[in-house]
């Protein structure tokens, strides 16, 4: 699939279509503005790498360019999980977030990548004249192949992708369904390990909006400040934070929060007491002694109280009976 654009738009291969332009929300079939001799939908982009395969762009492209891009989106029916994707073709460059919670697929880019990036990572290219761009998540649990990364380092045995090439990213490990461990040797962007499964992600500088977003099972460890909506729509995992911005947990279902500084949270989530049980978690993760993990503050959705009864007995009981 093939098309020539005479201006730059964004959001073109976007997984999600939750996208506005001039204002007005685009549906899936709307056709793609500025063509040049052909009537592609945005849906048809979607569709042709989903398909496996390939997608060609002469131009340069606008902001969230692939988002998502290898998901099967929950939201139109799907199952949440990674699927196969193409490839996709940019001749010209890209504006910011490209390939936010992009999970599967590759992208070549003729020109240059503004940052924030999502969730990829550049390796040496395969195709003359193009740079090219693989997931992390699909690096993570397929590994990297034939491929070379650029600048960074991904220990095979361990599962371990180190990111030391200062590029500031976003979504990173979105969907991990692996076993694995992400260090970023800096700040990271917003939504970092968004819908992970599995896995592990160590900021050790600051991480932006919604770190640990949608969390369902994995861990995300912040050494620095974290943004806002930290923690929200969490289904299950773990969040280790220095301190956070705003509220953390909003409409939180599972999981547990822990914070070296008092956080703020919303109910349902509260403040409980650390056991040993969570000090054995902070020594683990953050390589500290077992005083100074005591002194952590953990937040969840308590389960349950003591109540005690009117002949002056206490009992158990789980929250919601």
């Amino acid at each position: 699939m093939y098309l020539k654009l005479k201006e730059q738009i964004d959001s073109l291969c976007d997984y999600t279509y939750t996208f506005t332009l001039k204002a007005s929300r685009l549906r899936p079939d709307n056709i793609i503005p500025s063509q040049e001799d052909t009537n592609y939908t945005f849906k048809d982009l979607v569709d042709e790498l989903r398909s496996g395969g390939e997608v060609r762009i002469r131009a340069n492209a606008g902001k969230r360019l692939a988002n998502s891009m290898g998901a099967d989106i929950r939201q139109f029916g799907g199952s949440g999980n990674v699927e196969k994707a193409g490839k996709l073709y940019i001749e010209g460059d890209v504006a910011s977030e490209m390939g936010m919670g992009m999970v599967a697929g590759i992208i070549y880019v003729k020109g240059n990548v503004e940052e924030p990036m999502g969730n990829i990572v550049e390796v040496v290219s395969d195709q003359q004249g193009y740079r090219k761009f693989r997931s992390i998540t699909d690096i993570l649990c397929n590994g990297v192949g034939k491929d070379t990364l650029i600048k960074n380092n991904y220990i095979e045995q361990k599962k371990h992708l180190i990111l030391n090439d200062g590029i500031l990213r976003g979504t990173i490990s979105a969907r991990c369904y692996c076993d694995t461990l992400v260090s970023v040797e800096g700040d990271a962007y917003n939504g970092t390990g968004i819908l992970m499964r599995k896995g592990v992600v160590h900021v050790k500088g600051d991480a932006g909006m919604n770190s640990g977003a949608h969390l369902d099972g994995g861990i995300v460890i912040v050494d620095g400040m974290a943004g806002e909506f930290a923690g929200a729509y969490m289904k299950r995992g773990t969040l280790i934070l220095n301190d956070a911005k705003g509220f953390a947990g909003a409409n939180l279902k599972d999981g547990v929060i822990y914070a070296k500084k008092q956080i703020r949270t919303a109910p349902p989530v509260e403040e409980l007491s650390m056991s040993q049980d969570d000090a054995k978690v902070m020594i683990k993760r953050l390589g500290i002694g077992h005083v100074e993990a005591m002194s952590y503050h953990k937040y969840g959705i308590m389960k349950e109280r003591l109540v005690r009864m009117r002949d002056g007995s206490v009992v158990v009981r789980k929250m919601g009976e």
